[in-house]
This record gives structure tokens, sequence and C-alpha cells, in this order.
């Protein structure tokens, strides 16, 4: 039987529930841990191909980065590993004249190298350049090489951004932090924005539910929408003289709005999620029908496939579920991406 080997990551501590979703699409599949409780070996019992149309078909909730392992080259952690990973590359040759190629090398925390994985990068981006008259990136490449460093074997594979899930180094999104940042959580908008391909400017009017301090509604408003804001607590004082801008100091149970006054739903609430579905169920009707959500869900206590399931028992028949994905910025929570019904 052919079989096939993927490294994959989830956040921290959520790598089983990860292998149960790659289990239920290929029974058989075996797991062993590069780092516990987040990043780990896939050995599957099919093609690498068949793996990755299956995994981009029905893409895993807690599946943050996969990379395929079609080489492995043994390692001393010397300097003479950069002269191995050179000579791979210029045998395989895999990239076209003018191809935009990244080069995302990690490596075990533990394990001490002569060499960091930028040095990686650093050896072989001007290979790829001079020899196969490429061009080296960092974002946007058309191909991605994966290397991975493990104590004694690096792994490494080459694939599209695509195949990956997703184009940042191990599915790690790190975002600059601004000089007027309202609040962390804005990322967790800002990555949902990118990972779900939403284009928020296509938005004319949002509601953000639970946004105190204002992280969300930041964007949003950078965004060009107008926000109507609703939460017992204080946003940043940076916002609240923006034109574009409804700041509601209530409880979101306490207000109404006119049938379809928005086209866009967000909510961030450290609320549990029985409550957080109840309270957007009892909003819906200020959404447009083929209005937009999106929400997370926090996991409280470690049953989030069952939690995923009972926050959209809440919110049926009203919303259609697009996506569910654990973010990088994600932690303790998953994010729900959905649509209203009906036009």
């Amino acid at each position: 039987m052919t079989s096939s080997r993927f490294i994959g990551s989830s956040n921290f501590g959520f790598a089983q529930y990860a292998q149960e979703e790659i289990r239920r699409l290929f029974p058989g599949t075996k797991f062993k841990y590069l780092e516990p409780g987040e990043l780990f070996l896939i050995d599957v019992p099919a093609p690498a191909e068949e793996v990755t149309a299956a995994l981009l078909e029905a893409e895993p909730i807690f599946l943050r980065h996969i990379q395929p392992v079609q080489h492995e080259l043994l390692l001393d952690k010397t300097g003479d590993d950069l002269l191995k990973l050179i000579r791979l590359i210029q045998e395989l040759r895999p990239f076209a004249a003018g191809e935009k190629v990244a080069v995302q090398a990690r490596k075990t925390k533990e394990v001490k190298f002569a060499y960091t994985p930028y040095g990686v990068k650093d050896a072989l981006d001007p290979i790829l350049q001079q020899e196969q008259g490429v061009e080296s990136v960092v974002r946007g490449a058309d191909k991605i090489i994966s290397v991975y460093l493990a104590d004694g074997t690096c792994y490494l594979g080459i694939s599209t951004p695509r195949e990956n899930l997703s184009d940042w180094n191990g599915g790690m999104v790190r975002y600059r932090k601004e000089e007027e940042h309202v609040s962390r959580a804005k990322f967790k908008l800002m990555e949902a924005e990118e990972r779900f391909d939403l284009d928020l400017t296509q938005f004319q009017s949002a509601l953000d539910v639970g946004a105190a301090p204002g992280g969300w509604t930041s964007l949003l408003l950078e965004r060009g929408l107008n926000v109507t804001a609703v939460d017992p607590g204080h946003l940043h004082p940076s916002l609240l003289d923006h034109p574009q801008l409804t700041y509601l100091q209530k409880n979101a149970g306490d207000v109404t709005f006119a049938e379809g006054s928005f086209d866009l739903l967000v909510c961030d609430m450290s609320w549990s999620p029985k409550q957080m579905s109840k309270l957007v169920a009892e909003l819906l009707p200020a959404l447009q029908p083929g209005g937009i959500l999106v929400i997370t869900v926090k996991l409280m206590h470690k049953k989030p496939f069952q939690t995923v399931k009972e926050t959209l028992q809440n919110l049926e028949p009203d919303v259609m579920l697009l996506k569910a994905k654990q973010l990088f910025h994600n932690r303790e929570e998953l994010t729900l991406y959905g649509m209203k019904e009906g036009f």
C-alpha cells in the first residue's frame, strides 16, 4: 500500500483533536510527537495527493498547518548540514525560473544546532536565486520549501501555501503591534479575515457584540465600516470620537435593532458557548439574509467537537456554517465563520 508522511501543527494542547480529525479521514494513520501537544509526524496509509485533496475538501478544525515530508536527511547538527541541504536542492532543481519561493525552517525547541532556522534560509536563498532563477520571498510565495530540524533528522517538503493550509511558517501568524493598538484581540479578527478569505471592506454596517475594549471594532473602523459596538464595559478612548462608530454601553441582551440593520455580525465574548450562542441567536433578526457572522467559541471544558455541535444547534436553522477553525491567535477557543440563511 502506498503511504505518505507529513508534519502537522496545532495550537498547544490541541494536537490530539487535530489527530482525531485526520484519523477520521484516514483510519490507520499513525502519529509521533516532535513537540509534545503541538507538533507531530503523520504517517498516512494513502498517497500524498489523496491526503492533501481530502484535507483541502474537509479541512480539520484543529490542524493549523501541515507540510509534506518528501525527503529526510541525517543531521549531525554542524554547519555540514547546510551543505547537505544545498546539495539536495541542487539535485532536485524543483522550481521554474521566476517562481516565488519561500524557505520556511523550524527546529525542535530543545535541540541545539550550530546554525539557526534563519541560517537555513540564508544558505538556500542564494542558491535558489543564482542557480534556479527564483524570487526569494517571505510571504506571497508560489511554492514553499518546508524544513523541520529534529534531533538527527531533517524533514523537507515542497508544496504550495494552500496545500500547507497557511503560508505562515508553521501556521504561526505574526502581526506587528501598532503604536495605537487597542487590544491583541484585534489579531484574531485580522487572522480570520485572512484565513477565511474575508474582505471586510465589502461590508457596510457591522454589529460588534461584546466589543470592549474595542480590538475588533478598531479593525472594522479601519476597514471603513459603520460599526455599532455593544458592551457595558469601556471602549478604548481612541475610538470614541470616530464618526462611523455608534457605542451602546449596555448589555447586548438589553438592546434591539431594526430587522436587517447589519450585513456583518461579530462577537468575541468571554462567555460560555451556550450563553454566547443564545445571545447571538436573539440578535440574528438584525442581520440581513446572506449576512456574515464571525464569532469565537470558548472551549471551556475541553470537549471541542461537542461544543461546536451544541453551538451550531443553538444557531440553526438560521445560520449556515462556512468554516470552523482554531486560529493561531485563538488559544483556548476557536472561530466560527457563518452566513445567515435566506434571501
